[in-house]
């Protein structure tokens, strides 16, 4: 992998900058504090984002920027890509507003998928690229200074090792939960061993025996009980049907009564209608007399009408009526039209007082709505009140949660890392179990090949005849060891099943501080709510506002519309006078019209009722035979109630009273006996029931323990296999530590030799926890902290390039190695160390690093340059500039 070419804008010290790199060595120089290692954190930020800041976004904007473009150009594996990253800052708060990487597999866009892309290409996630090809300023010293178990942790996640010990804890848990399901169904085997002997306590088949006798018995009543039943029930319905024949006639005479009555209400009604008819006859005489009068009263008014007998006929007074007719018609049309406009003021008098009333509608559903928004903020009052509530009932049972941490071994907050503690303690025994094992194993070959070699007479340790030999009582050592050996494996195998049972403790307080965080998750959640209720509320009543202001103005618009209503209806006014004239002669007109139309009518009614009164007549005599006919009715009836009361004997009824008493009684007690019976019955049959189901129940936990046996069988033997592949895991993990540890210590060993000309140093030792060891020409052992200053720096720049190699090599080119990175590799050297560095960096050049970086103040490390970028700053505006050039073209402009 090479960087090709960074572009920044408002990064940092840096306002616009473009810098293309090349392969080999490029030497980033300048002053200190002049933002040559900013360079090279872009290019980090361009990679990994914001992972790769030690504080936050907002840092990286140049002061009083809004935005900032990182933008890098890189080859990795012969494939061109390019990352843009651009940061955008808002109300003080930086945000990634855009993340694009293009490549030969196309475009990826978001800060978390480029991120994943790129540490998916390169095998290497943020922590992983700064251990291995990034040595940040200040950081020189950061593997040698590290525990072994963390150096240990470093390097075994470069090589992939972690995955070995993520499959081993995979298996391991699933051993623990298979463990656990194993408990839980020997337990579920145990209680159903329990429920199937208490069951078979019972002696269910006995009981159910007594039951079916006992059964059978209240059977028998219950039968014998319903058969004096039905016999009372008989008795019963003989006597009602007595009584019910007596009720029967003593309503067919209350209804005789009730239709002789009627018929005579109806004569009488009759008659009165006689009498009223012979009234009506009188009167209509009287009628016929005055209409005769009207008459003649009405031919003496009307002017110019023929009064002679032979004359006056309808059809005559009907042609004059026609021809007054028609000049009525001729004013109603002169009217009709001044009504046309009449009623166009009139409508739109009606049009504005019909929209002055929308207008007051309008105002009125205004104001209703607010009234209503008023009721719905009062409810929402009332919503969020009730949340409030809720709130504090959580922040209780968090309070009570929290609180009891206080009697548990951790403080709320670190059961994780108290989880992760003792599941890292637990990984690192079993880790050492299995070296353990490897070095048992090794030294019982090597304690049995001895014994083999002392047998044949040949010394354990060179295979020389033992009588030339100085080592024959190191046998004895080998078993001691072995011994040893044994005994650590039961010591650690004790102390993994402690540990495993803490684990389990330290799981649960870890589930109850989960629930915590859900508690306080939710509590935020819920008080966003009744934030958003209460914003709400004021939009509501904004609302109102508006709403009043609206109904106001509909009021005042609604005001203008009457006013022109009014002025509408003085226009139809007008109108109006003008069709009174017309209708004062129309009047005139009418006048004589009607009377020829009530002369008219009164021949007609003369004619009308001259038939009247002979039709009353006819009338008066009909109703006289109808009531001669309802008189021989009622007779009729009046001798049917007579012989109905003959029939009626009471001491009958009441016997047959006494007996429907007397049956009655006994059908409620027997009721109450059948009652009881039939309850006891259902009890028993409910227990019968009940044993069924229990024998039922004892076939089906047979059936079960059966089954649970079998299953219980699979747990066991699942739970081993379990347990002999995260042995396994672990032991191949120790296997390939061990390997990694010895290339490891070879390519150290060989960088070291090459820089460190000082023949004081005979080698370096590292063992298999990743521990460092520096031995002298005269065997002394050396811990690396008691190396001076430039040589424990120039140590673990070493170490940092024999891990680089190591990778390398071990990925065999299917996925290159990105940049070696130097930044400020020269702060604890000096001039003579310094030279030495020069001779590292020319050696990882040699050995095929395609592309090194080195940040640096230090004059003398040009010299290992084939590119050399020069950053100055500019003091008054602080601002960066770089100034790029190959190290023989700069030779020539200095000259």
């Amino acid at each position: 992998m090479r960087f090709d070419r960074i572009r920044l804008q408002n990064f940092k010290c840096y306002e616009e900058t473009d810098v293309r790199l090349d392969a080999g060595v490029t030497v980033i120089h300048g002053l200190n504090g002049s933002g040559k290692s900013s360079l090279l954190e872009a290019c980090f930020f361009a990679l990994y984002g914001a992972k790769a800041l030690d504080k936050t976004l907002d840092e990286i904007v140049t002061i009083g920027a809004e935005e900032t473009v990182v933008e890098l150009e890189f080859s990795h594996d012969g494939g061109q890509y390019q990352i843009r990253r651009r940061i955008r800052v808002s109300n003080g708060d930086a945000r990634t507003a855009e993340c694009v990487m293009d490549g030969p597999s196309g475009t990826t866009e978001g800060a978390t998928d480029v991120r994943n892309r790129v540490a998916g290409l390169l095998r290497m996630d943020t922590d992983a690229f700064v251990n291995c090809a990034y040595v940040r300023q200040g950081e020189v010293n950061k593997l040698i200074n590290a525990s072994p178990s963390t150096r240990q942790d470093m390097i075994d996640d470069l090589l992939q090792l972690g995955k070995l010990e993520e499959y081993r804890e995979r298996a391991s848990d699933a051993r623990l939960g298979v463990g656990r399901v194993r408990d839980d169904k020997q337990g579920a085997l145990s209680e159903l061993d329990d429920q199937i002997a208490q069951k078979e306590a019972k002696n269910l088949h006995e009981q159910r025996n007594e039951l079916e006798t006992e059964l059978s018995s209240v059977t028998a009543d219950i039968e014998n009980y319903e058969e004096n039943k039905q016999k009372a029930e008989q008795s019963r319905e003989q006597a009602a049907s007595i009584i019910e024949e007596y009720e029967e006639k003593r309503t067919e005479l209350d209804e005789l009564d009730e239709e002789m009555t009627t018929l005579r209400e109806e004569i009488e009604a009759t008659e009165r209608a006689r009498e009223e008819l012979a009234s009506e006859i009188d009167e209509t005489r009287t009628s016929l007399t005055d209409a005769t009068e009207r008459r003649d009263s009405l031919v003496g008014h009307l002017d110019g009408l023929d009064t002679s007998p032979e004359a006056l006929d309808s059809e005559r007074v009907d042609a004059d009526l026609s021809a007054v007719t028609d000049e009525i018609e001729e004013l109603t049309e002169q009217i009709r039209e001044a009504s046309v406009e009449k009623q166009e003021a009139d409508s739109d008098a009606e049009n504005h007082r019909e929209q002055a009333e929308q207008l007051d509608t309008d105002a009125r559903e205004a104001r209703a709505e607010a009234e209503e928004l008023d009721a719905e903020i009062e409810e929402t009052e009332s919503f969020v009140e009730t949340k409030r509530e809720d709130l504090s009932e959580m922040a209780e049972e968090i309070e009570e949660l929290r609180e009891s941490f206080s009697e548990e071994p951790v403080e709320f907050g670190e059961a994780e890392t108290h989880y992760e503690s003792v599941t890292e303690e637990l990984g690192e025994c079993r880790e050492t179990r299995a070296e353990r094992q490897a070095t048992l194993e090794n030294e019982r070959e090597r304690l049995a090949e001895a014994e083999q070699l002392l047998e044949a007479g040949k010394c354990p340790e060179c295979g020389q005849p033992v009588e030339q030999s100085p080592h024959v009582d190191s046998i004895g050592e080998r078993r001691e060891r072995v011994d040893e050996l044994e005994t650590e494996l039961q010591e650690l195998e004790e102390r993994i099943e402690n540990l495993e049972s803490n684990r389990d403790a330290a799981e649960q307080l870890r589930e109850r501080e989960e629930r915590i965080e859900d508690l306080e998750a939710n509590r935020d959640n819920l008080e966003q709510l009744v934030d958003q209720r209460e914003t709400t509320l004021e939009e509501k009543r904004e609302r109102i506002e508006t709403l009043r202001e609206q109904a106001d103005d509909a009021e005042a618009e609604a005001e203008q519309k009457r006013e022109a209503a009014t002025e509408a209806e003085q226009r139809a006014t007008e109108q109006q006078e003008q069709i009174a004239s017309y209708n004062q002669q129309k009047a005139e007109l009418a006048d004589r019209r009607e009377r020829l139309e009530t002369l008219s009518e009164t021949l007609d009614q003369i004619e009308r009722l001259s038939e009247t009164a002979e039709r009353l007549r006819d009338e008066r005599e009909q109703k006289k035979s109808l009531n001669d006919e309802r008189r021989e009715r009622l007779s009729a009836k009046r001798d049917r109630r007579d012989e109905l009361r003959e029939e009626f004997d009471e001491d009958r009824i009441e016997t047959a009273r006494e007996e429907k008493a007397e049956a009655e009684d006994y059908i409620e007690k027997v009721t109450e006996a059948l009652s009881d019976l039939e309850s006891k019955q259902s009890t028993l049959q409910e227990r019968l029931g009940a044993i069924g189901n229990e024998l039922d129940q004892l076939e089906e936990l047979r059936e079960r323990r059966e089954e649970l046996t079998g299953t219980v069988e699979q747990l066991e033997s699942l739970h081993d296999e379990a347990a002999e592949l995260a042995e396994m895991y672990g032991t191949l993990r120790a296997q390939l530590r061990r390997q990694n540890v010895d290339n490891l210590e070879r390519m150290l060993n060989e960088t070291f030799d090459l820089v460190y000309e000082n023949d004081t140093y005979a080698r370096i030792e590292l063992d298999g926890e990743y521990r460092l060891t520096v031995y002298q020409k005269d065997g002394e052992e050396l811990d690396p902290d008691q190396l001076s200053g430039g040589e424990r720096a120039l140590f673990n720049l070493s170490l940092r390039c024999a891990i680089y190699r190591l990778l390398a090599e071990g990925i065999e080119g299917a996925a290159p190695m990105p940049p070696l990175i130097l930044d400020e590799p020269t702060v604890f050297l000096d001039s003579g160390h310094v030279t030495q560095l020069v001779e590292l960096i020319e050696s990882m050049r040699e050995r095929g690093v395609e592309q090194i970086l080195v940040v640096s103040h230090d004059e003398e490390l040009i010299d290992a340059a084939d590119d050399l970028v020069t950053v100055t700053k500019d003091t008054t505006t602080n601002r960066s500039t770089v100034e790029r050039g190959r190290l023989d073209e700069r030779v020539v402009e200095l000259s």
